[in-house]
């Protein structure tokens, strides 16, 4: 099994708050199985790595960037971290522009922003809720 992980920044409110969302995707069946919403900090990485189910964090290979707080909380024998020209990453970066892009609240300027953190993670949610399944028609 093989995982892309990658976090991305959101903003809710105002520009000061600022919540990152840690994604880690499925390379073979491109299906989103973790997803945390947090800092960017190595307490995020950690939510990402217990979000994932158990048979991930016992098997999988996760493919990250060279962000710090991954290799803190990633066993060394389930982490590589690789250059975006690797093309290790491709599918998760993918993932996060498409994510960008059907989530208007994701954009930087728009109309259709998060007043609340649970408004906004209830988008991000429902977003990937439907693109699992989705995966499965």
């Amino acid at each position: 099994m093989t995982l892309e992980c990658d976090e991305a920044w959101s903003l809710v409110g105002h520009k000061g708050n600022k919540p990152w969302i840690w994604l880690a995707i499925n390379r073979e069946t491109r299906e989103i199985v973790g997803v945390p919403i947090g800092d960017r900090s190595r307490a995020g990485a950690e939510a990402l790595w217990d979000s994932l189910p158990p048979v991930y964090r016992q098997c999988a290979v996760c493919y990250t960037d060279f962000w710090e707080a991954y290799k803190t909380v990633i066993p060394s024998q389930r982490h590589r971290a690789v250059g975006k020209d690797s093309g290790q990453t491709n599918r998760i970066e993918r993932f996060n522009g498409t994510l960008r892009q059907r989530v208007s609240r994701l954009v930087r300027k728009t109309l259709s922003f998060s007043k609340k953190l649970e408004n906004h993670i209830g988008a991000i949610w429902y977003f990937i809720h439907h693109h699992n399944a989705s995966l499965q028609l």
